[in-house]
C-alpha cells in the first residue's frame, strides 16, 4: 500500500536502518515531493527574524519510527510523513526544511539548547513535554501492541504485560506506560515487567524478533506498518489505546510556534496535509482543529 523506500527498509534488521543509530546522518529534508505546498507572505512574516534570516528550519527526528520517519534507500535521508510534512511546512513559510536524525530522548534537549527549530518525531504532546517545549498538535494516535505471530502472548491492555518482557524504545510514552504497570503488578503480588529500553525503535523491533523481548509497544500507525513489513513474523495483540495528539515540538516561547500552526491550517486547507497523509496509509490520524500546546494529559 505505502510507495517506495519502505521495500527497502526492512524495519528489523537492514544495515540502512543500522545507519539511523547515526545522529549525524541524514541532514536532508525527504526528496518526496510536498505535495504542492507555496509560500504564504502573511504566514512567512510571522517567522521570527532570527529563523527567517536563516532560510533553513533544522528539524530534528529519530529515523526509526516508520512509516512516520525513517531512512531511506540512499541510507542517509530522513523520509517519511513527518519528513514531508515539514518540507511542506517550510515552504509555507518561506523556509527550506532540513531534517536530520537524532535519537527521540535528545530532540526536546536540543530544542531547549537551540540546536534544532522543530522537532518532528511522532511526540506525544503532554502537559509534562509542555514544561520545556511547545507544541503544534497535527495528528492522533495510540499506543499498539505486537507479538510474534507463532506463539506470542495475548496482550489486549497494560494490565497483561504482568510477567512479559517488553521491548521499548527510550523516552517514550511506551516506556512511561510499562514501567508504569510494573509497579501495578507487583503491587498487587504479580510478576514485574521487564521493560527492555532500547535507543530506537530498530533495537525494540530486534529484541522481539530475537526473542529476547515477547512484547512490543509502539505507536500505533508505527506498530501496524512494522507489522506489515515483518513478512508474517508479527502480529498486533488486543486493540490500540490512550490515543492522545502528536505535537511538532517548537523551542519554549521562541514565538514560533504561531506561524507553525497556520501553515499547518494552510496545509489543511489546501489538501496537501490530506495528501502527505494519503501517501503513507496513515489518513486515519487526521485531525482538523490543530492547537498549540493541546495535551490531554
Amino acid at each position: 500500500m505505502l510507495a517506495m523506500p519502505a521495500m527497502a527498509l526492512s524495519l528489523l534488521l537492514l544495515a540502512a536502518c543500522g545507519s539511523s543509530n547515526n545522529t549525524t546522518g541524514g541532514a536532508s529534508s525527504s526528496s518526496s515531493s510536498s505535495g504542492g505546498a507555496s509560500k504564504v507572505d502573511s504566514i512567512a512574516k510571522e517567522v521570527p527574524s532570527s529563523i527567517a534570516s536563516k532560510g533553513t528550519l533544522t528539524v530534528a527526528a529519530d529515523a526509526s519510527y516508520a512509516p512516520n520517519e525513517f531512512i531511506g534507500s540512499d541510507g542517509k535521508t530522513v523520509e517519511g510523513m513527518d519528513a514531508d510534512l515539514a518540507k511542506a511546512l517550510g515552504e509555507v513559510m518561506g523556509l527550506n526544511a532540513s531534517v536530520t536524525n537524532a535519537t527521540f530522548d535528545s530532540i526536546i534537549p536540543g530544542l531547549a539548547a537551540g540546536k534544532y527549530d522543530l522537532g518532528m518525531s511522532s511526540f506525544t504532546d503532554t502537559k509534562e513535554r509542555e514544561k520545556t517545549v511547545d507544541f503544534v498538535t497535527y495528528f492522533s494516535a495510540g499506543t499498539s501492541f505486537f507479538v510474534k505471530a507463532g506463539g506470542g502472548p495475548a496482550i489486549s491492555s497494560l494490565g497483561d504485560l504482568c510477567g512479559h518482557h517488553v521491548a521499548v524504545e527510550k523516552g517514550t510514552t511506551q516506556q512511561d506506560d510499562a514501567t508504569g504497570q510494573s509497579k501495578k503488578c507487583t503491587d498487587a503480588g504479580k510478576p514485574a515487567v521487564d521493560v527492555q529500553i532500547y535507543t530506537d525503535q530498530n533495537g525494540a523491533n530486534s529484541a522481539l524478533s530475537s526473542g529476547r523481548a515477547d512484547v512490543s509497544m509502539a505507536d500505533s500507525p508505527v506498530a501496524d506498518y512494522q507489522v506489515k513489513q515483518s513478512s508474517g513474523q508479527f502480529k498486533i495483540s488486543g486493540q490500540p489505546y490512550g490515543t492522545a495528539p502528536y505535537g511538532i515540538a517548537i523551542p519554549k516561547g521562541n514565538g514560533m510556534a504561531k506561524a507553525v500552526l497556520d501553515a499547518l491550517k494552510e496545509l489543511m486547507s489546501d489538501g496537501v496535509y490530506k495528501q502527505i497523509l494519503d501517501k503513507w496509509g496513515i489518513a486515519d490520524g487526521a485531525i482538523s482543529n490543530p492547537q498549540i500546546n493541546g495535551a490531554q494529559s
